[in-house]
């Protein structure tokens, strides 16, 4: 037992510490697990939380079965009875172009492109000595 307790406490170790420093850390992680399994949810305070939301979902249900259930006050006559015809067209119409998969063509260009239409400066001519 005592071979398994160096073994494990040599596993542990952490360079530059004591050797006693991992064993603390193992078993301070493994209390601190244990603690979170064996803690009531309630603790942290979710169960009335989620009994809270659960309430305000009955309640926007509820109000939302008494919108629904209920005819809207001042609601305008139904759609048969606005309903106006539009007024008819006495030209004829002129049928759609069919559509094309091309891209259509570009113009032909102006004038002739000639080599590079590049900007040209006129720098000064330096003086050429005396």
């Amino acid at each position: 037992m005592a071979d398994t307790i160096q073994g494990l406490i040599d596993r542990l170790t952490i360079p530059g510490l004591p050797s006693w420093v991992g064993l603390v850390i193992l078993l301070a992680i493994g209390v601190s697990v244990l603690a979170f399994l064996a803690m009531p949810y309630s603790v942290f305070g979710v169960k009335s939380r989620l009994e809270s939301i659960e309430a305000e979902l009955a309640d926007l249900r509820s109000e939302i079965r008494a919108l629904v259930r209920q005819p809207v006050a001042g609601a305008r006559t139904p759609v048969e009875e606005d309903y106006v015809a539009p007024p008819r067209r006495t030209e004829p119409r002129m049928a759609a172009p069919e559509p094309s998969l091309a891209p259509p063509v570009p113009p032909p260009a102006a004038r002739p492109v000639r080599g590079r239409n590049e900007p040209r400066f006129d720098r000064p001519k330096a003086d050429r000595g005396a």
